[in-house]
Formats: C-alpha cells, sequence, structure tokens
C-alpha cells in the first residue's frame, strides 16, 4: 500500500508539473507588446526627446491596449550622443526585444541607431527626424514628418517669395546631419529662385554645446544679408539670434523645426520676436478632429501646450497601433509589413501616408514668435 501510495504521490507530482510547463508555455500569449522609445532624455536634445515622450506617453495612456494586451512603454536615454545611441538601440533590440520602436529626435541619432534596428529587424517610426539618410537603404525605418529637401525648398521659397530676400547668410551647425543636409536643401533652392550664385553671402559654422558665436556674426555683419537662414538646436540657434540683435544686426531670421520648442522662446526671450520656423503643427489651427481631440488631452494631462513633436510622438504611436491592429499581429516582421500599407491615416498633425521609401507626404507649417508665443503663418503642400 505504501508503494502504491507513493506511486500516486509521484504521479500527482508529475500532473501538476505538467500543468505548470503548459501554463508557462501559454505565458507568452499574454505578455505585454512593448513599444521602445528611443529619444535623448539628457544632453544637448534632451528637451526635444522629452516633448516627443510627452506625446507618446499621452497615447499610451488614452490608448493603452491593442489585440487585447496591454502596451507597454520602454524608454531608454540615447543621451543626446550617437554612441550612446547605438547603445540604446541595442538594449531595445537585445535585451528588452520590443516589437517596434518611436524616435529618435535628431536624425544624426536615428542614423546611429538605424543599422542596430534593421539587423533585429525590429520596425523604428521617427517621430521628427527630417534627414533622408534615415530611413534610405533601411527597410525597417519609416517616419511620420515631412523631410529636409521639401523643407529646405519651402524655407527658400518663403524667403524669396515672402521676405523679398536677395542676400542670405547661412550658419549651420557642422557637427549636426541635421543642420547640414537642411542648409543645403535651402541654399540650392535659393539659388535656383535668384539665378544668382552669389545669392547666399556667407556661410558660417559652429558646433553643437557652443555658446559664443561672436566670431561668426561679425563676420555676417559686413555683407548685411536680408535674412540669415540658421537650421539647429533650438539652445545654440536661440543665443545665436540675442547675439546678433547685440550686435546690432537686424536681418530676418529663419529657421527649421527644431526651433519649434519652448525651449527656444525661454532661452531666446525677446530677441527671437519676430523669427520664422517651418514645422509640423499649429496649435492655434487644429487641422482635424484627431488635432482637436489631441490638444485637449494635452492640455488636460500636462497643464501646457505641446511642441509639435509632441503631436508627432502621439501620431508615431497610433501609427504603430494602427499597422499591429492590421496585422493583427504584434510580430515585429508583420508590424513593419502592415506599416508598409498605411494610408490616410488621421493623425493629429495632419494625414498620413507612408510612401515607398517609408516616408509620410506631409504639409509644411509656417510661424513667426509674437509676444513670445509661436503664431500660426501658413501651410504649405507638398506639390503633386
Amino acid at each position: 500500500m505504501k508503494k502504491i501510495a507513493s506511486m500516486l504521490t509521484l504521479a500527482a507530482v508529475a500532473v501538476a508539473s505538467l500543468s505548470l510547463i503548459s501554463c508557462s508555455k501559454e505565458e507568452p500569449k499574454a505578455e505585454v507588446i512593448k513599444i521602445g522609445v528611443f529619444e535623448p532624455l539628457t544632453g544637448a536634445n534632451g528637451a526635444g526627446g522629452a516633448d516627443e515622450y510627452d506625446g507618446i506617453k499621452l497615447a499610451n495612456k488614452l490608448f493603452p491596449e491593442v489585440l487585447g494586451k496591454k502596451v507597454q512603454l520602454v524608454a531608454v536615454d540615447n543621451k543626446s550622443d550617437k554612441v550612446e545611441a547605438a547603445n540604446a538601440a541595442t538594449v531595445l533590440t537585445q535585451k528588452e526585444k520590443v516589437n517596434a520602436v518611436i524616435g529618435s529626435w535628431g536624425s544624426s541619432l536615428s542614423m546611429a541607431g538605424g543599422p542596430i534596428f534593421a539587423e533585429a529587424k525590429i520596425p523604428a517610426v521617427a517621430v521628427s527626424a527630417t534627414n533622408p539618410a534615415v530611413t534610405k537603404g533601411n527597410d525597417y525605418y519609416f517616419r511620420v514628418c515631412f523631410l529636409d529637401p521639401f523643407q529646405g525648398v519651402v524655407g527658400a521659397t518663403y524667403a524669396f517669395e515672402t521676405l523679398k530676400a536677395k542676400k542670405v547668410a547661412i550658419i549651420r551647425e557642422v557637427s549636426n546631419d541635421y543642420s547640414v543636409g537642411l542648409a543645403k536643401f535651402f541654399v540650392d533652392e535659393f539659388v535656383k529662385l535668384t539665378g544668382d550664385p552669389n545669392s547666399i553671402v556667407a556661410t558660417s559654422d559652429y558646433n553643437t554645446g557652443d555658446q559664443d558665436f561672436t566670431a561668426q556674426l561679425t563676420n555676417i555683419k559686413k555683407f548685411e544679408p536680408d535674412a540669415i537662414f540658421a537650421p539647429g538646436n533650438y539652445t545654440e540657434s536661440a543665443l545665436i539670434i540675442k547675439q546678433a540683435r547685440a550686435l546690432g544686426i537686424n536681418a530676418q531670421f529663419i529657421g527649421g523645426d527644431t526651433w519649434d520648442m519652448a525651449a527656444f522662446l525661454e532661452v531666446g526671450g525677446p530677441a527671437v520676436e519676430g523669427a520664422v520656423v517651418s514645422t509640423f503643427f499649429a496649435n492655434d489651427v487644429p487641422i482635424n478632429k484627431t488635432s482637436e481631440a489631441f490638444l485637449k488631452s494635452f492640455r488636460d494631462e500636462y497643464k501646457k501646450e505641446p511642441s509639435a513633436v509632441a503631436a508627432l510622438g502621439y501620431d508615431a504611436y497610433l501609427v504603430i497601433l494602427d499597422a499591429i491592429k492590421r496585422a493583427n499581429s504584434a510580430e515585429p516582421q508583420k508590424i513593419r509589413d502592415a506599416l508598409t500599407q498605411t494610408k490616410d491615416f488621421e493623425g493629429s498633425a495632419g494625414s498620413i501616408t507612408i510612401n515607398a521609401e517609408r516616408n509620410a507626404d506631409k504639409a509644411a507649417v509656417f510661424k513667426t514668435v509674437k509676444d513670445g508665443k509661436f503664431v500660426f503663418l501658413t501651410t504649405v503642400k507638398p506639390q503633386q
């Protein structure tokens, strides 16, 4: 009897063990879907990364589930550094094993992580990285913003047609791929519009983190430009304008989407009044019902106005969720394939259709700084 009892006990243990094994095999079905947040949360671009993350977090709070599973955000700080960006991408793909990635603010940072996402076959959606090289040749990188060739062209056109500028000076953040690329597209178009190869009267360079721009501005002042195009990081750009005004330079300043930040207004103060910026979104002119809902939710959640990149961060999250729904799967390859089929998706910053190069065909918004705030000027759509 003891032997039979012992055998029955062993059998019960075996059955229990099999049940545990069976449960553990089924457990992955109940796991969360992980979306990596690949952003600079510290360093020179920290404010930009934080703004994008605000939009992503809001979207996650409002839409926390897909396919009946919880969506978990996994944020890794790429620290505004290309080497750290590669490390952050490795953590997201190899350690965290995320299903998809959002980010990064800064084209250079996105480009540093791009090959790692591609090798791991994890789809990434850039929020505001506008350099063409981010998605070029990388089948796993997408974006929900316009590209610099378009932004450069409309910026040059605005300078020539609206500002009636004949002479323009360029100030580039030479260590920033975004700034160098955007400046080139602007210059090429402005020279084409004027028909004058000497219409760009001066080009000066600086490095990320520089604080004193006296030498560059003193040189530019000699040429008396009608406008100065200075696409660069928000902090350095605001300091450039402050120092230019202190030197008596009254030329119109024009910048790209990186200026569209509260930090730009805070650092620049009264000196940046009248500055013109091309960007993605205008808070005072909602585009659609999604824009209106986003603005209300953001203001309620954060008690402040959203930047344009916050709206795009919100949209990037929703585009990924839409792809997961259409794929009926959180498997990275299936998400990637569904992203390629994104068409007429209504985002807060406008309709999103992903083209064959994995880019979004989007309109540009022009704003100016008035009374310490960004104010809508006009919208320019891509030519069909």
